[in-house]
């Protein structure tokens, strides 16, 4: 048996390093104004607790471009660097003076607003230059330092002139990273990562215009002056506490948040816990579009103010990236380059926290404010109905809140739609059935004879309301509900009703006509079913057995376990009215062509009223009404 300690050889961990620690070159910019901003909370910090005896003053991070001398420049006024701090921070690879740092001082303040973990951040630099130079000032009474490396193991490191506090580190960008040296490319960075960053950030003047003076003549011309070009919100609304922030400041952020979006959002939710983890972060709820997968990747994920990702998979749950916002929480477990999440039990905790003040937020707003509520279902039900169905707590919570819509336009929730209908429709088997459309103008006629028997019917019309009907049947506990589609089983079979309809033919006369019109349909597809209806009513009606098309509907969505079972065959029922008129001519007519030209027509009128008659079938059908016509 040996024992030893693995030798990790220098000249091979740094090509790693600058060439795959970040999946994105343009990192770098983000890693180095993070190491600033660290310098700088860090003073604050010691300031605060007696430890540093200087003056804090009004300090920021200044970004230069020297084209000419191919560099880029980082600038911070923090608390600087000793030539020993430099040794042991910078030349100790993956040595990281944040965590040191957060360790000596985790009595005194818990928020430091410290950002490093890893301290790989530097190193990023080397990615996009060939040489990197430090020169740095103490806060300490002790000789600046100049630090120089050109990517290899080598370095340098001697005193330097420099009198300022605080630290510059300058790039020169090596040929192939070339546009670094960009204003509008680092432009793009800072606005990317750093615009909301905790410490101010100078990039270059701008020209500012000054107001005129009351007295001014009318012709006088506004003076302008040279200004810092600030890019970025120190204290965006999300640090806030909701108590000190109007509607129009949220209303403000998110335009801010998204300058491109023309279309206010619907209602905010504000995040803000500190215990068992600390969370702030403002929610909101857009207007959806058509397609549901644009909306995506539109909730920025930051640590301490620094943009991480937009791709928040895992902290917020699935249903609720349609959201757009902000989450920001130094607890999130980062990967090594900060570039994404890694699975953590805290991810769980804080996902669970947000679907919680989701259902919370929409349960007060559906209290205090129905009307509006009811008034913004439509753009907010998909994401409902999808927590309902991905999330059991959301579930529960939401059964109390979520609305399902009539096609009178009246808005019930669940145990309201229950209670409203109780008496009128249950079926011969004692189901509380629902009946609902999916759309109101293709089954519209079937709507109407539903009313026209006092029936209540939903309008269920969003993409995943065959998932959401029977998740809803199977949590009903002892009560027995079924939802059933208006263009379903056929009503006057799938109600009880107290008038039972008698038909007006023989069980014999039943016998012979059920055999002449399986005789004119395709069998394979079409259930001929022979039913005693009002008179008034349609002589042929198809309908769909309700459970053959919730499974078609399912299969095609991909869900409840049905995948692979899109290419299910059509099946209909063809009901027959046995009191209508034209039903009793059909059985008394004596020539056979006749008997069946009456059929199809009457067949071809129930699958246009289905829209499911086209090509060939839909031209003979014309042809065929116009020599009726002649």
């Amino acid at each position: 048996m040996s024992k030893g300690n693995i030798n990790v050889s220098v000249e091979n961990i740094f090509p790693l390093i600058k060439k795959f620690l970040y999946s994105d070159h343009e990192i770098f910019l983000r890693e180095l104004i993070s190491n600033g901003t660290d310098a700088t909370t860090k003073l604050k910090h010691l300031i605060a607790i007696g430890e540093a005896k200087v003056e804090y003053g009004n300090p920021q991070i200044e970004v230069s471009i020297d084209k000419d001398a191919k560099t880029l420049t980082i600038k911070d006024q923090g608390l600087g660097m000793t030539a020993d701090e430099v040794e042991k921070y910078i030349n100790q690879i993956a040595f990281s003076g944040a965590e040191e740092f957060l360790e000596k001082y985790k009595d005194t303040n818990n928020d430091t607003g410290v950002i490093g973990h890893f301290g790989l951040g530097f190193y990023s630099a080397f990615m996009v230059a060939d040489k990197v130079e430090i020169i740095t000032k103490s806060f300490k009474d002790e000789p600046a330092a100049h630090w120089t490396c050109d990517g290899s193991p080598e370095y340098t490191l001697v005193e330097h002139d420099k009198s300022d506090r605080g630290t510059e580190i300058i790039l020169h960008i090596s040929e192939d990273e070339k546009d670094f040296l960009e204003d509008s490319k680092i432009s793009g960075l800072l606005t990317k990562y750093n615009r909301f960053n905790q410490i101010p950030i100078k990039f270059g003047t701008k020209e500012e215009t000054l107001p005129l003076p009351e007295d001014a003549d009318k012709d006088a011309k506004p003076e302008t002056k040279t200004v810092d070009n600030i890019i970025n919100n120190t204290n965006p609304a999300w640090t806030k506490k909701p108590a000190d922030l109007e509607d129009e400041d949220y209303k403000n952020f998110y335009r801010e948040l998204y300058p491109m979006q023309f279309e206010e959002s619907l209602f905010h939710i504000h995040l803000n816990v500190d215990y068992p983890f600390n969370l702030t972060g403002i929610l909101y709820f857009p207007k959806l579009s058509p397609n549901m997968d644009m909306q995506k990747d539109k909730i920025q994920l930051y640590q301490n103010q620094v943009f991480v990702t937009d791709n928040v998979e895992g902290i917020v749950p699935d249903f609720l990236q349609m959201l757009k916002g902000v989450i920001d929480s130094p607890d999130i477990p980062l990967n090594v380059s900060r570039s994404y999440l890694q699975a953590d039990g805290a991810v769980k905790k804080i996902s669970g926290y947000i679907t919680k003040k989701v259902a919370d937020k929409l349960t007060s707003l559906f209290k205090n404010n129905r009307e509006d509520f009811e008034a913004k279902w439509n753009d907010i039900k998909v994401i409902i109905e999808y927590g309902m169905l991905s999330e059991e707590k959301f579930f529960d919570k939401a059964k109390k809140f979520a609305l399902y819509p009539s096609v009178e336009d009246k808005f019930y929730t669940f145990d309201e739609f229950i209670e409203k209908t109780k008496d009128a429709q249950t079926d011969k088997d004692g189901n509380h059935v629902i009946l609902y459309a999916a759309h109101k103008d293709a089954q519209h006629s079937y709507i109407e004879d539903a009313k026209a028997k006092g029936y209540e019917v939903l309008l269920l019309d969003s993409p995943i309301v065959s998932h959401l009907m029977q998740k809803l049947e199977t949590s009903s506990g002892d009560a027995k509900i079924q939802f059933k589609r208006v263009d379903a089983d056929h009503i006057d079979n799938l109600i009880k009703k107290d008038d039972t309809v008698i038909s007006k033919l023989t069980d014999e006369e039943k016998e012979t006509l059920k055999p002449i019109i399986e005789a004119a349909v395709p069998k394979e597809t079409y259930t001929v079913q022979l039913e005693a209806m009002d008179s008034n009513a349609s002589p042929f009606l198809i309908t769909v057995p309700e459970f053959m098309r919730r499974m078609k509907e399912m299969s095609a969505s991909g869900g409840g376990g049905m995948m692979g079972m899109g290419n299910m065959p059509d099946m209909y029922n063809l009901v027959v009215n046995t009191n209508h008129e034209l039903v009793g001519q059909i059985l008394n007519t004596k020539t056979a062509k006749k008997q069946e030209r009456l059929i199809k027509q009457a067949f071809d009128l129930a699958k246009l009223s289905q829209n499911l008659l086209h090509g060939k079938d839909l031209t003979n059908f014309i042809k065929r009404s116009y020599d009726l016509i002649k």
